[in-house]
């Protein structure tokens, strides 16, 4: 289903509720986007809703709308402890965002109670809150939600209290099943009702999508909305039509220098700079925090835990600043005047680069997106236009760069905690690089190491295996020996002195022959290294006997203990000994002088 027309409120086919249409006129929503005016219609005649559209075109109100009118028709009233309706979302950051619209509508409806159920917190407080305040609308992350359904010992009956579930809604379902979530959206499903209502939204659609929605979804009104004034060849772009969409093609050394420059040019503006890794983030967020003065500068990625909720939350406020981040904030996530989203790294996926753009030129508002690539990464652009429908433009080299590599170097001299970073974020850049769907455009072997080292500003090159042997005459490291770098932090570095005695006090262990390692970036995860080894211990320990050779072992052995134990005499043992073949005579014979039959008995 297409839909282009937009309209006001009272447009629809279906009256809404007078109070929820007062929520939208206090928060100044006089008119519908496509997805709305497509969705709201159907969901509320009980259809189920499979819906993709463009990511920032408004899907939250598209389903907290009809969750509040389908529970509001309800015949019964919902008690304290029943379920109602249950959103489940990706991440995090998102859950808290339609919390907070949820809560915007539900303050004229003091009937319903809402609960957020999201990591990062203390599960036993959840499972307390559920009890004391008891919730109608669930808004959850699928592993704590799951985890919310194992919790009947400590009073909390979940599987009991969805048995009233009128609404369920998969927002970002292709990222939900990207990020491995669909073992536990099975077990999720398990628990509800069949005699429900479903609405899955997503930016992008998928054969594993597709899966979910046979599995999930009762003959559903599928629906594909376009933009309103998008002509009919671009109809199929991806990303917002308000979106400026840039690439710049840089040298590696050059890189860090160019996003500088052009942060300090936009430092009165709202950007985003996406990283490929937790350990880039980390490693670069540092630096902008330095280099770009006067600037709020908040980092954010998945290996943060009780952090991530608090710096979402003060980022969103922010008139003015810059988010460096991974794709953990790739998906749906709304923030506010959002100015500029810059990839500093391509991500590992086509599909990640349209939701990246995305988090700017929302819901009919514009804004800018560049990339930064290499001079080798160039066809990418041609490739994101043929398989994303995402049109690039180029744009100039950013102008006015200066050198700030020596002050990173700096930091990186100043504390060994910044050497670190910069060690750990080169070798992840290496492995994510090597990992990237494109991986005809993207190329370990391409990559100039020398130059990324210089752009890193790495103070010497780490040990890796895709360095092993090779000389790199472009890069000419530090004249300060690494190990004298101290940290700042004075409790680690005594934790670090101490430990480096204790290794000098150590007698040297003997040196293994070890096996010449593989380059990380190419190595097996651990469950398959995991399951080859034992695979080859089994192999090893039966190499020399085949089953019908152990069987004839252990019975030989067997007559052996008789014998030894005066159960049969010699005779009747070399009688039945020499009525096998020679072959097994031998080794029993070998077993018996060796004296070890009871043993392997």
């Amino acid at each position: 289903m297409d839909n282009t027309t937009d309209g006001t409120w009272d447009s629809l086919p279906v009256q809404l509720n007078d109070k929820i249409l007062q929520t939208l006129d206090e928060l100044k929503f006089t008119h519908m986007t496509p997805v709305q005016s497509a969705c709201i219609p159907l969901f509320m005649s009980n259809k189920d809703v499979a819906a993709e559209a463009v990511t920032g075109s408004g899907k939250t109100l598209a389903f907290v709308i009809p969750i509040l009118e389908l529970l509001l028709k309800r015949e019964e009233k919902l008690k304290k402890m029943q379920v109602g309706a249950l959103v489940i979302t990706p991440t995090r950051e998102l859950a808290i965002q339609i919390s907070e619209v949820m809560e915007l509508f539900i303050r004229k409806f003091p009937q319903f109670t809402q609960i957020l159920l999201i990591g990062g917190s203390n599960p036993i407080e959840d499972v307390q809150k559920f009890k004391d305040q008891g919730a109608n609308i669930v808004i959850a992350t699928p592993g704590r939600l799951e985890d919310m359904f194992r919790r009947k010992s400590d009073g909390l009956d979940l599987a009991g209290s969805v048995r009233s579930l009128d609404v369920l809604v998969l927002d970002e379902a292709d990222r939900l099943l990207d990020m491995g979530f669909l073992t536990s959206l099975n077990t999720i499903l398990d628990h509800l009702p069949k005699q429900r209502r479903t609405g899955l939204f997503s930016a992008t659609q998928t054969q594993e999508l597709e899966k979910l929605v046979r599995a999930g979804l009762r003959n559903p009104v599928r629906i594909t909305v376009k933009e309103k004034g998008v002509a009919a060849a671009a109809a199929v772009q991806k990303t917002p039509s308000r979106l400026s969409n840039y690439y710049t093609i840089c040298r590696a050394e050059d890189k860090f220098n160019s996003l500088v420059a052009f942060l300090r040019q936009h430092k009165h503006e709202k950007n985003l700079v996406f990283f490929s890794t937790c350990a880039s983030v980390e490693y670069y967020g540092r630096a902008l925090e330095t280099l770009v003065k006067k600037v709020s500068v908040h980092c954010i990625h998945g290996k943060m835990k009780n952090k991530r909720n608090k710096i979402f939350a003060d980022f969103r406020t922010l008139k003015s600043g810059i988010l460096v981040c991974t794709d953990v904030m790739a998906r749906g996530i709304d923030i506010p005047d959002v100015n500029w989203v810059l990839q500093y790294d391509p991500p590992s996926s086509a599909s990640a680069f349209v939701h990246r753009c995305g988090r700017t030129a929302r819901i009919g508002n514009e804004g800018n997106a560049l990339v930064f690539l290499l001079p080798m990464e160039e066809s990418y652009v041609n490739f994101l236009s043929i398989n994303q429908k995402c049109p690039l433009q180029m744009m100039p080299p950013v102008p006015d760069v200066v050198d700030v590599l020596p002050k990173v170097k700096a930091l990186c001299l100043a504390d060994r905690a910044m050497f670190d970073r910069s060690m750990r974020a080169f070798v992840s850049y290496v492995q994510a690089y090597a990992k990237h769907e494109c991986s005809l455009i993207f190329r370990v072997k391409d990559l100039d190491f020398a130059s990324l080292a210089r752009g890193f500003a790495l103070l010497r090159l780490p040990k890796m295996p895709e360095l092993k042997g090779k000389t790199f005459p472009g890069f000419t490291q530090t004249t300060v020996d690494t190990d004298t770098i101290r940290y700042k932090d004075k409790n680690r570095e005594k934790q670090r002195q101490k430990m480096l005695a204790e290794a000098k006090e150590r007698a040297p262990l003997p040196r293994k022959n070890f096996i010449k390692n593989k380059a990380w970036s190419k190595q097996k995860t651990r469950k398959e290294r995991r399951k080859k080894t034992a695979a080859k211990r089994k192999l090893d320990e039966g190499s020399d006997v085949d089953d019908e050779d152990m069987k004839e072992l252990l019975n030989d052995t067997r007559l052996l203990k008789k014998l030894k134990k005066g159960q049969i005499s010699e005779e009747d043992f070399e009688k039945q000994i020499t009525s096998k073949p020679k072959s097994n005579k031998h080794k029993t014979e070998g077993l018996s002088h060796g004296g070890s039959g009871d043993e392997d008995d």
